[in-house]
């Protein structure tokens, strides 16, 4: 999992003036999406790099912390194959261990990465609550992921984030269709075909003893049974 800078131009005059909050227009030609500008658009938080540096160069530019809220970017430590971190923008608080976000590169959907996915869960699973260590939804299993990723906290923007997609940004589909389930034929049943004799049979024919033959104990359960059995026949014409 890779999530590249994109190097936009710029000069020294445009960093030194405020970064307008705004949504940054991406080429439609563009089919494999980095984490990096989406959070970018969705935040308008103007860090460019790749996103394991965003939590350093946020540092003096932009507030950060521990606590989730709508339009700031979790920031990702690099863990395991990650390298190089990932960037994630937080598109809804569900409550104080679960958010949603909307970021990219991150599931392998329809066999590849590179794709955007709109609100999916990330929960909080750090002993203080501090959002210190997540699990995220993963498209493949449908389901949480089993990996804890570290991250740094959050990143928050100045002003109302604008929670737009790129130009050209379209959301993959995380839900694979399911199939209509087909109704298991039944096989026809024989009008001729006498039901077969049970114990359930046995027992719900209320057979009663006669007073001559009257027994407790397991001889009296079993004559009772005999009893019922030879009536159950009798009723169907079989003796």
């Amino acid at each position: 999992m890779r999530c590249l800078r994109i190097l936009l131009p710029f000069s020294a005059f445009s960093l030194a003036l405020p970064q307008a909050v705004q949504a940054i227009p991406v080429a439609k030609s563009i089919t494999h999406w980095e984490c990096v500008p989406i959070a970018r658009a969705l935040s308008g938080i103007q860090i460019i790099g790749d996103a394991h540096t965003w939590w350093g160069q946020a540092s003096g530019r932009f507030k950060r912390g521990d606590e989730p809220r709508r339009g700031a970017v979790l920031a990702f430590r690099p863990h395991g194959a990650m390298k190089l971190g990932h960037v994630a923008a937080v598109s809804k608080l569900i409550d104080d261990r679960t958010v949603l976000v909307t970021h990219s590169n991150w599931s392998r959907i329809n066999g590849r990465r590179g794709q955007i996915e709109r609100d999916v869960r990330v929960i909080d699973v750090s002993d203080k609550n501090d959002w210190s260590r997540v699990r995220v939804w993963y498209a493949p299993s449908q389901d949480l992921g089993t990996t804890e990723w570290p991250t740094h906290g959050f990143i928050y923007p100045d002003g109302k984030a604008p929670m737009r997609l790129p130009e050209g940004g379209v959301v993959a589909p995380t839900v694979a269709p399911v199939a209509p389930v087909q109704p298991t034929a039944r096989k026809p049943v024989k009008a001729d075909t006498a039901p077969r004799l049970g114990y359930a049979n046995v027992i719900n024919s209320k057979a009663i003893a006669p007073a001559s033959r009257k027994s407790t104990g397991l001889s009296g359960l079993s004559l009772s049974l005999d009893q019922a059995a030879e009536k159950e026949l009798r009723a169907r014409g079989r003796r």
